[in-house]
């Protein structure tokens, strides 16, 4: 009977919380992915019409850019974790003021989304800060359209988002930075290693779970890429910053064709759950 009880026990803990996923995140997804296969209407009957949706999201050009925007954004990730890194090694080391910039770094994270549109689109307008020192510097001849120019607002959003990232994972590097033995560090320090081979021996090996959590989440992140669009540029100019979640907003809560944007969002998490298992596959720690 005691074993039973010790089986059942931590369960019960977990029951509380597994109801509420259960009922708030896994019901709405199976339901919602069942509709995309449907012709659903807050009005009509619905029926099933198999892959008619994603027919029609694939042969519609917005879709196809989004999609094609989403897994641009994936470029992002390389740098928000390699920043990330480098700044968690920076805010490391015990230096005056370290809490300080600690906090200034993570600063962006805490930020609303709102906030941090308002901000940037006064940092990219032509007559703002940004073109002003560029122009200053001679680095450009005219002030450029940032957020209103085909060819350079997706960047300009990349970078917003690789920005707001920075922080969220520095804090996640710096506590697993923290989590390393010292004895390692000061047995390669007498083994004459230098910085870079204990950073490259020691360091990363040691960092290469967190590495893989970090890396998964902001591969996610990168292809649900939407608030930033939302804020920024609402997928303009010339649809050039559509991303593949956007135009499951757009075509949801805009248009209120709902089978559309439910086939879009069930393709993005088909691309989430396939890359994130290929990051998990290569970044997996690997024992030897």
């Amino acid at each position: 009977m005691n074993g039973i009880h010790k089986r059942i026990t931590p369960w019960l803990f977990l029951a509380p919380a597994l109801v509420l996923l259960a009922v708030f995140s896994f019901w709405p997804v199976l339901y919602g992915s069942f509709l995309a296969f449907t012709n659903y209407s807050l009005v009509r009957e619905t029926h099933w019409v198999g892959f008619d949706n994603f027919r029609a999201i694939f042969q519609n050009e917005m879709f196809v850019t989004g999609l094609r925007n989403s897994l641009l954004f994936l470029l992002v990730v390389p740098f928000t974790q390699v920043g990330a890194m480098a700044l968690a090694v920076l805010v490391n080391n015990r230096l005056p003021g370290i809490r300080l910039f600690r906090a200034a770094f993570y600063v962006p994270v805490v930020t609303t989304v709102s906030v941090v549109g308002i901000m940037w689109s006064f940092m990219f307008h032509e007559q703002g800060p940004l073109n002003y020192v560029l122009t200053a510097l001679h680095a450009v001849n005219q002030p450029l359209g940032w957020l209103s120019d085909d060819d350079l607002a997706l960047a300009a959003v990349m970078f917003v988002t690789v920005w707001r990232g920075l922080g969220w994972y520095m804090v996640m590097y710096l506590a697993a930075l923290q989590s390393i033995p010292a004895d390692m560090q000061e047995a390669a320090i007498l083994d004459g290693a230098t910085a870079w081979q204990r950073f490259w021996r020691i360091t990363v090996p040691m960092l290469r779970p967190t590495i893989a959590v970090c890396s998964i989440l902001s591969v996610l992140a990168a292809l649900k890429a939407y608030q930033e669009v939302d804020v920024l540029t609402q997928g303009g100019p010339m649809n050039s910053t559509f991303t593949a979640l956007y135009y499951a907003y757009d075509q949801g809560l805009k248009h209120l064709k709902l089978p559309r944007a439910l086939a879009a969002s069930f393709v993005v998490s088909i691309f989430c759950v396939g890359i994130a298992l290929l990051c998990l596959r290569w970044l997996k720690p690997r024992h030897r």
